[in-house]
């Protein structure tokens, strides 16, 4: 995953396709997620599995990244074609769950390694996008990639919503599939490397420690820690926030979740992009993570605001949650070794991945005692931890440059 530092001119169509794969192909990411409400009525599972259908994935992800990374499969293997095979993984596996499986037991290995396969997607499709950069666009470039995969996980809220309550769970998880069956077909097609795209040198899992033995890649990491903490579990339990919401009612839940995530989520990355492209990384992360600590502080009170400003609320929730996914990529890559900046983007993403099986399962415990207008309040941490971190860049922001 380097960050390509070519000045060949950016191009929008390569970029373009890459970003279309990335949308179908995680499609399948929070499909079961998606589908509690359909799953518990059928299966009668209890909150553990639910959590379990969410967390299984993320683990899965962070055993495929770390995997990917010390086989260096992504300069072993052509990129757009580990791209395509994984987006066909993934996407077998869901189908294979949408037709094949009728008790939790194997729902929770195939998600688990739908996960692995979504490490192929994900991180690959982040060095697709860095080979066809240009210069002072990369952090446009990433916002967009980001924002790829937040239109793509949020899908299922859109197909489950638009095809209303009568569709069984199955039909929304066959959807999904075949959105990453097209993704496959995609990116085998229409993806290329770039010219900024170059063999890395083979990880170093020894800098990983030395890593965060610097001040700066440390801070940018707990920065990120703390987005990590609050994003995952806010995407799977804003479904569960808007339901158990009296003003909610009457409300189309799920294509709510799809605005609130998905529409609103990839606008605030593609802005945050543009941003730190501007100013610098620092500035832009601290301010995503001041609005979306604030809103964490909010969410209480907004639950008696109405339909139309609890929606409102959540959409600026959903914008600034995500804002800085492709911020913390970008920064990471600046202040590490620039040997081994695979290496430190691999560590940042399987930490954050590891932190959200904490915080994903945190939510459901205080709902359980507190209730779902104050669960949200457990990820306040996450953000107020992660814009102090960020904002001890600010004094030496030059020292975080948009490098060429």
């Amino acid at each position: 995953m380097r960050v390509a530092r070519h000045r060949t001119p950016a191009r929008t169509g390569p970029r373009a396709a890459i970003a279309l794969v990335q949308v179908l192909g995680l499609a399948v990411w929070f499909s079961a997620s998606a589908v509690v409400p359909r799953l518990r009525a059928e299966w009668g599972i209890g909150d553990a599995t639910v959590v379990g259908l969410t967390v299984s994935v993320q683990l899965g992800f962070v055993a495929g990244a770390v995997t990917s990374a010390l086989l260096t499969l992504p300069d072993r293997v052509r990129p757009h074609r580990l791209l395509a095979w994984s987006a066909l993984g993934a996407a077998g596996c869901t189908l294979v769950l949408a037709t094949a499986v009728d008790s939790p037991g194997p729902a929770l290995v195939l998600r688990a390694l739908t996960g692995v396969f979504l490490a192929g997607v994900y991180p690959v499709g982040m060095k697709l996008t860095a080979s066809w950069s240009g210069p002072g666009t990369r952090f446009r470039d990433l916002g967009v990639l980001v924002g790829a995969l937040t239109l793509g996980s949020a899908l299922p809220h859109l197909l489950g919503g638009l095809a209303g309550p009568g569709l069984p769970w199955r039909g929304v998880l066959l959807g999904a599939a075949a959105a990453g069956l097209l993704a496959a077909l995609l990116a085998a097609v229409l993806v290329r490397p770039g010219p900024g795209h170059a063999p890395a040198p083979r990880p170093d899992p020894r800098y990983a420690v030395r890593m965060v033995r610097e001040r700066r890649p440390l801070l940018v990491v707990c920065a990120y820690l703390g987005h990590m903490w609050e994003l995952y579990a806010f995407w799977t339990w804003l479904p569960a926030y808007l339901a158990a919401t009296p003003s909610a009612g009457g409300l189309p839940v799920e294509l709510v979740v799809f605005a609130v995530s998905g529409l609103a989520g990839a606008l605030g990355c593609a802005v945050a992009g543009r941003l730190a492209d501007r100013v610098g990384p620092a500035p832009v992360a601290v301010a995503a993570l001041v609005v979306s600590g604030s809103c964490c502080l909010l969410s209480p009170v907004m639950v008696g605001a109405g339909a139309p400003g609890l929606v409102a609320f959540c959409a600026v929730w959903g914008a600034a949650v995500v804002a800085d996914s492709g911020v913390f990529t970008g920064a990471l890559s600046d202040v590490a070794d620039r040997r081994y900046v695979g290496t430190a983007l691999t560590t940042q993403t399987a930490l954050g991945f590891l932190l959200t099986a904490v915080s994903i399962p945190v939510v459901p415990l205080v709902a359980g005692s507190a209730g779902w207008s104050a669960a949200l309040l457990v990820l306040l941490p996450g953000p107020v931890l992660g814009a102090m971190a960020m904002r001890s860049l600010l004094p030496s922001a030059t020292a975080v440059p948009v490098r060429a």
